[in-house]
């Protein structure tokens, strides 16, 4: 049997307000929560038992699919404690049905979008009879992660700090948070305690000479963890940029079909438009996520955003790089700042915020 780990335990904070009540990994992407691109995507790879190491909201997992009724089966383990990612791992694996020492357990982080073929991974892992496989990715700028040198052969020879200098650039292949562990060295991380895979587990099994192998390839990653890495990684599936089995052929937008769309409005840039939104006239919906139950209202431009359900946005609005929580109202004629999040149920009046000037009159008595 095939078994995975997907570690959805964290609070997803660089997320806020849209994981204020919805974990990061069960926020709409593309049209689906994340999370079920994932289990889509382990499932074309010949998984058949899924392991959620879960904590924050953990019993929204439960929810997500108490109705999912594919060849899958689904186990929850929750973190009491913060247990950093080695150690949900192996809270994780206490879960596993298997018992073969030697059986291969894939692990993904439950943020990233990726690209990778994990039946490729998996043979990459069988062909060199590795301790440990990890898929690693290049990147254009390796300054802001750790950096995972390998030798000829992919052995990963170190994990190394985010460089500060160019000299210490001496690779381009990052982790990119997608594993393939043999069960043994996975029984093998602490139980109980907080342990760091990466700072920990990975280093502390290169010094002991264990086989330690890299996967890498140039294909599609993203780390959706920030609003624009958010949006933008949603937008790519719905262009196709990105895939997954849930997303139909490339697309300029994905539509429910329970949405009110004005013929005048323009939808691009792979923008999803939720269930029971309604989009007015003459708008702009760009490279966007506009959630279920939203109101979009005439001549609004929304570029790169987020717009959680049941919220409203007033006509003439402009927002560019902007996250707006559940149930908020913002009025006619405001031209809010890039990077600005609204929280949950916030009202701005009309013309209450604008980066450029209005020629709208002055009310108060002078």
């Amino acid at each position: 049997m095939q078994e995975a780990i997907i570690l959805v335990g964290g609070k997803g904070t660089r997320l806020r307000p849209l994981t204020n009540h919805t974990p990061k990994p069960l926020l709409s992407v593309a049209g689906s929560s994340f999370i079920r691109h994932q289990i889509a995507k382990l499932m074309d790879a010949g998984v058949e038992h899924v392991v959620f190491a879960t904590s924050y909201l953990a019993s929204l997992f439960e929810t997500e699919f108490k109705d999912f009724t594919q060849d899958l089966a689904i186990s929850y383990a929750v973190e009491e404690i913060p247990l950093g990612t080695g150690g949900a791992i192996r809270n994780a694996g206490n879960l596993l049905r298997g018992t073969d020492p030697d059986a291969p357990v894939l692990i993904l982080n439950g943020d990233i979008l990726s690209g990778v073929d994990l039946r490729a991974l998996l043979a990459t892992h069988r062909d060199h009879d590795a301790d440990v496989t990890l898929h690693l990715t290049r990147v254009p700028d390796p300054r802001a992660f750790g950096l995972v040198p390998t030798d000829h052969e992919g052995r990963v020879l170190s994990f190394l700090e985010k460089p500060k200098t160019p000299e210490e650039c001496v690779t381009d292949q990052v982790n990119a948070g997608c594993y393939v562990f043999r069960r043994s060295v996975l029984d093998a991380i602490p139980a109980g305690r907080e342990v760091s895979v990466e700072q920990e587990t990975f280093p502390q099994l290169v010094r002991n000479g264990s086989r330690i192998h890299g996967h890498t390839t140039t294909e599609y990653w993203r780390d959706l963890g920030t609003p624009l890495a958010f949006v933008h990684g949603s937008a790519d599936l719905v262009t196709g940029i990105a895939t997954s089995p849930l997303v139909g052929p490339p697309a300029e937008a994905l539509i429910h079909p329970s949405a009110d769309i004005d013929p005048t409005a323009r939808i691009t840039g792979g923008s999803t438009i939720g269930a029971g939104a309604r989009i007015g006239p003459h708008t702009v919906i760009d490279r966007s996520i506009i959630g279920g139950g939203v109101t979009v209202a005439e001549g609004a431009r929304v570029h790169e955003s987020v717009v959680d359900h049941d919220s409203v946005i007033g006509g003439a609005t402009i927002l560019r790089q902007v996250v707006i929580g559940c149930h908020a109202h913002v009025g006619a004629d405001n031209e809010l700042p890039a990077q600005l999040r609204l929280a949950c149920g916030i009202r701005i009046p009309a013309q209450g915020v604008r980066i450029s000037g209005t020629a709208a009159a002055c009310l108060t008595v002078h």
